[in-house]
């Protein structure tokens, strides 16, 4: 996989090197320079135009849904701004979380606009993700066996904590962690913990099936379901099967046999409906009962952030996370769910900036992945953040998605040029046709 560009090479690089950067406590701080850097580089070839050399020149205007993703964020910012004036939490406290911003929520529009305006290919962000998948399967052995041999849990703290961030686990080094339900070793990799590891397992499942080179494609599938068995994480068990299932079956919504097995399988349910519906109530009991202690911190979590955003702070929020008490084990109000969060942070403003282009982004995804092929991984990646979202702060993790919001903007890019094409088709008119004599 040889670059083309500067761009590609930089993106291919930093993949490549996850594990390497993720053992200096380095992968907190390549995220956002990543995205500040290339980003910087994608508004200076818009602005540039031709004048800017040939491998850099952006594949056409900001697509639709991107200033979408951009505007939102904008929002986003406004809102944390105005949650501060209200509460009265001062200057330093709001350049604080302005910066903090800058390495979340500005990612998120950051990513799909590099995506969009830089010339970086897919197949090279899956290629990159094949190639973290070579590095996990090498060190998993290690890993495993570090719990059973006397080996610590975490090897190191590295000094970049010092620049600021969530906390230091996003600047550790782990070989795994104690799971105090079960006092059993749980598995998080490169990522700060164990279920965000099973989410990037899963998205590492769903770059390695684009990639065309068999030995490649199995060494990331396998790489991802290792990630997602040992970080023992019930949504990424979901995410494995929803993620890469469910887009390739869009193109059965425009089959008519389909859609003849569906209405079949609707009247079969007056008679199996009750049976199905025990299973189905059963299946998510057991679900929930499998860490029974985390489901009750998550639910009072949220319960508490929907009284509190409702009776306290409906429009714009608190401006940030507040500390929880021992009933929710002292995690923060406003942690663990991106909406609930949203809603105790930023209010009703700030969940609106994130479910538009989080809305309009999936639609497309949907009608394309029906469609063909090309649409799968857009909407795989955008089903695993709709699943994220509901069990971890997207914004805090935006730095390790950033290959997923890459390929979203590289999808709104290959949408405009297919419609811009159809335009310039219709205005041509019908080709005149010569007869002879």
């Amino acid at each position: 996989m040889t670059p083309q560009s500067p761009a590609e090479a930089l993106v291919l690089a930093t993949l490549r090197w996850t594990w390497p950067l993720y053992g200096l406590g380095a992968l907190y701080v390549v995220g956002p320079v990543l995205a500040w850097v290339l980003g910087g580089l994608a508004i200076l070839s818009l602005y540039l135009g031709p004048a800017i050399r040939e491998d850099l020149r952006a594949r056409g205007p900001i697509p639709p849904v991107v200033w979408a993703w951009i505007l939102g964020m904008s929002v986003m910012l406004v809102a944390l701004w105005a949650g501060h004036l209200d509460w009265g939490l001062g200057l330093t406290k709001t350049i604080k979380s302005t910066i903090g911003w800058a390495k979340g929520w500005a990612l998120l529009a950051l990513f799909p606009l590099i995506g969009a305006i830089l010339p970086i290919r897919r197949s090279v962000l899956v290629r990159g993700q094949c190639m973290i998948g070579l590095w996990t399967l090498a060190l998993t052995p290690l890993l495993v066996a570090a719990p059973y041999v006397g080996l610590p849990e975490r090897i190191f703290t590295s000094p970049l904590k010092a620049i600021g961030g969530p906390g230091p686990e996003y600047f550790s080094v782990f070989f795994f962690t104690w799971d105090p339900a079960s006092w059993t070793p749980r598995w998080q990799f490169y990522a700060p913990w164990s279920p965000f590891a099973a989410l990037l397992g899963v998205l590492q499942v769903c770059f390695a099936l684009e990639e065309t080179d068999r030995r490649w494609r199995w060494i990331g599938v396998s790489a991802g379901v290792v990630m997602i068995v040992l970080s023992k994480s019930r949504m990424g068990m979901v995410g494995l099967v929803a993620c890469t299932l469910g887009p390739r079956m869009m193109p059965l919504v425009l089959r008519v046999w389909a859609w003849m097995a569906l209405a079949g399988l609707t009247a079969s349910l007056a008679i199996i409906g009750t049976a199905v519906v025990s299973a189905l109530g059963d299946a998510v009991t057991a679900f929930k009962g499998a860490r029974a202690d985390s489901t009750r911190v998550r639910e009072t979590l949220q319960r508490i952030a929907g009284e509190r955003w409702q009776n306290e702070a409906f429009w714009f929020g608190h401006g940030t996370v507040k500390p929880g008490a021992h009933i929710v084990e002292y995690m923060s109000i406003g942690s663990h769910h991106t909406w609930w969060g949203l809603l105790f942070v930023k209010g009703l403003v700030g969940l609106l900036a994130l479910l538009v282009p989080m809305v309009w982004q999936t639609a497309l995804a949907l009608f394309d992945a029906a469609r063909g092929p090309r649409g799968r991984l857009p909407l795989s990646v955008m089903m695993t953040l709709v699943l994220l979202s509901f069990g971890e702060n997207i914004e805090i993790e935006a730095y390790m998605l950033w290959p997923g919001q890459m390929v979203l903007g590289i999808h709104a890019a290959e949408l405009q040029a297919e419609a811009q094409d159809i335009r310039t088709t219709e205005m041509a008119g019908p080709v005149p046709v010569l007869r002879e004599g």
